[in-house]
């Protein structure tokens, strides 16, 4: 029991909270049952979510204009993401945040443009835990057939 939570933690958990698919690859990898590999994905990523909604402000404030100073208000990226947010929101954003951006990216993404945390928490979860079971899913039933030399 403690050598598959020790994998959880550090081959799905930790990698999910840098980007999302990671933890379902890792867990597939480490032939993880399914379950245990979406709890730890949801875990991993609402971390992130969480440290960032509530210190995101102090992170911009002490650490991005620190080693930052000069930096470009707006770059093509940033407008694109003013689009995106125009567009759909916080829910949106929240739904493109395992597929396109890292839990990291998606959470400074919407408090940046003042989505509030009562608000942004519930959606982040709900995406994480529907994106977790999707791509949990497929990577456990298709993985062997799609990466057949690394799982030997």
């Amino acid at each position: 029991m403690w050598e598959e939570i020790l994998k959880a933690i550090t081959i799905v958990y930790l990698p999910s909270m840098l980007k999302f698919i990671l933890g379902p690859l890792g867990g597939f990898a480490a032939k993880l049952h399914v379950v245990t590999t979406i709890i730890a994905t949801v875990a991993g990523t609402m971390t992130i979510v969480l440290a960032f909604s509530y210190a995101g402000d102090w992170i911009r404030a002490n650490i991005l204009n620190r080693f930052f100073p000069n930096r470009k208000r707006f770059s093509d990226r940033s407008r694109k993401f003013v689009m995106l947010w125009k567009k759909y929101g916080v829910a949106g954003v929240a739904f493109l945040t395992p597929i396109l951006l890292t839990p990291i990216g998606g959470t400074l993404v919407a408090i940046s443009f003042g989505s509030p945390r009562e608000k942004l928490i519930p959606y982040m979860l709900i995406s994480a835990s529907a994106w977790a079971c999707i791509f949990s899913l497929l990577i456990y039933l298709f993985g062997n057939s799609i990466f057949p030399d690394y799982m030997k």
